[in-house]
């Protein structure tokens, strides 16, 4: 029988179960509740022939499968792009990744060796078991570098202390860096590695990214998806999902952009919506332990603002991350460094300055002159800009942009796991926001990729919880090389899920 599918948001996630599914005959309706935009958080939006995105998304993954996705959806689109991405520390730019030679001879020889010193104190005497981001790292570089080159970003990111931060947010994005191994990178020759079409790089340092920005990916899958006989319907907001255990349906109530309310029936729901909405829009009812998990998962919000000026020079990097307390910035892109064709003029730039808060406190409601004056200031200050070459600016504010990693995150989001596959078969959390797990872009699309091929197998052979569960998130190794390893779960043997204490 065809199954019935109804796909909630058409980010990458969404997306890609729609186009994998569409392709493997099922039905599917994707309801998008931004009436105009696919893409989610990876849109791209254009202002007077500028085009920039919501952060910077590199296109770039170990899975082969996520490759040759982007291969097919984009085939002729995709760019090849030097990756460059620098910290900001005391008036001077050091690289990212750390290149520790460099690092230390920046830092002048007195802080050098304070930072030798902690680093050996670290190794010497690490904190047994770390729980949360500030123990981590230190054991990772040691607590000179820590503050040098993590907490002030980190923390202007999360709004929050380091040692409020699960360990779990440092262990899945910066995995497999220390001093030592970023030491003995540095020593070891580059192997230079052969792309598919025989042309030698050494892929460390190149990534894919769409000409036009990552919403050309995802406004091309939309097409595609409405091409093989899916169904794409923007400005839909889904209220209600609820189950019936005698027929095994879901009905999903949304409203549409004139406020009709519509209900469509099918047999499986694909949600890359946040877990904390789903849980709460769930009919039967989640029970009150599940509700309360629900209710105390927390969002960090995200506001971009977008310099257009003249390109007298400032800087070459994707982006720049400003490990700088004197600035409210956290990290400024060049969306001109993404592809040339971000700008309407090459004699022209765009910079974005991207501030991090929470909807409704007093960066959030600053109107936009107030955040135009507030990033033209902060980027003359750093020395990047001078404030007379801006010539226009645009803002774009991003509730929910990043699932928080504090430290009872991790027990709420398995107490909502536990109910939804005791009592909702056939309904799959996937993506960022929709697992309430910080996923790369193609790590979110692979728990899709699962999704899709558990409906159209019939039964469970993947757990898409398990995506990048193990698999480091740095991007050090070849384009493709992970066909079958940790990025892609086996076929499932056994529940993932902790069981309950």
């Amino acid at each position: 029988m065809r199954p019935e599918v109804a796909v909630i948001g058409a980010g990458p996630a969404g997306l890609t179960a729609a186009h994998l599914l569409c392709k493997g005959d099922a039905s599917v309706t994707v309801l998008e509740a931004d009436p105009t935009s696919v893409g989610g958080i990876s849109r791209t939006v254009v202002h007077r022939g500028f085009r920039f995105d919501i952060g910077g998304h590199r296109f770039f993954s170990k899975a082969r499968e996520v490759e040759d996705f982007w291969s097919e959806i984009l085939p002729h689109d995709m760019l090849d792009r030097p990756r460059s991405s620098r910290i900001y520390y005391d008036g001077k730019f050091f690289s990212y990744p750390l290149k520790p030679f460099e690092a230390l001879a920046k830092l002048g020889p007195v802080e050098a060796g304070r930072c030798v010193t902690s680093y050996a104190r670290a190794r010497l005497n690490p904190v047994p078991e770390p729980k949360n981001f500030e123990d981590w790292v230190t054991n990772q570089f040691g607590e000179r570098l820590y503050r040098i080159f993590f907490k002030t970003y980190t923390e202007k990111v999360w709004g929050m202390n380091c040692n409020e931060i699960s360990a779990d947010w440092a262990a899945q994005r910066i995995k497999g860096l220390s001093l030592s191994t970023a030491v003995l990178s540095a020593l070891k020759p580059v192997r230079p590695t052969k792309d598919r079409s025989g042309v030698i790089k050494t892929l460390i340092d190149t990534f894919r990214y769409p000409r036009l920005g990552p919403g050309m990916m995802w406004e091309a899958c939309a097409d595609r998806v409405r091409a093989n006989g899916g169904h794409v319907l923007m400005g839909r907001r889904v209220e209600r999902i609820s189950y019936d255990a005698d027929t095994e349906r879901y009905a999903v109530e949304y409203v549409g952009p004139d406020g009709e309310r519509q209900r469509l029936e099918v047999d499986h729901v694909v949600s890359s919506a946040p877990l904390s909405e789903l849980a709460r829009s769930l009919s039967p009812a989640l029970g009150d332990e599940a509700l309360a998990a629900a209710s105390s998962l927390r969002y960090r919000d995200f506001l971009i603002v977008v310099l257009m000026a003249k390109d007298e020079g400032a800087f070459s990097d994707n982006w720049l991350y400003i490990q700088d307390p004197s600035v409210l910035v956290g990290r400024i892109q060049n969306f001109k460094s993404w592809s040339p064709e971000m700008v309407p003029d090459q004699a022209l730039a765009a910079y974005g300055c991207e501030y991090f808060c929470h909807a409704g406190d007093g960066l959030w409601s600053k109107s936009d002159a107030e955040l135009a004056a507030l990033a033209r200031r902060e980027m003359a200050s750093i020395g990047l800009i001078r404030e007379e070459a801006v010539i226009d600016c645009a803002i774009v504010r991003q509730p929910k942009a990043y699932p928080v990693y504090d430290s009872k995150y991790q027990r709420h989001v398995d107490v909502i796991r536990r109910e939804l596959k005791a009592r909702f078969p056939g309904l799959y959390a996937v993506g960022r926001n929709g697992m309430h797990k910080y996923n790369n872009q193609d790590h979110s699309m692979m728990t899709a990729m699962l999704a899709a091929r558990n409906i159209l197998a019939g039964r469970e052979l993947f757990d898409p919880w398990r995506v990048n569960q193990d698999a480091e998130y740095h991007e050090d190794g070849d384009r493709g090389a992970d066909e079958a390893g940790r990025l892609i779960p086996r076929l499932l043997r056994r529940s993932t899920i902790p069981p309950k204490p």
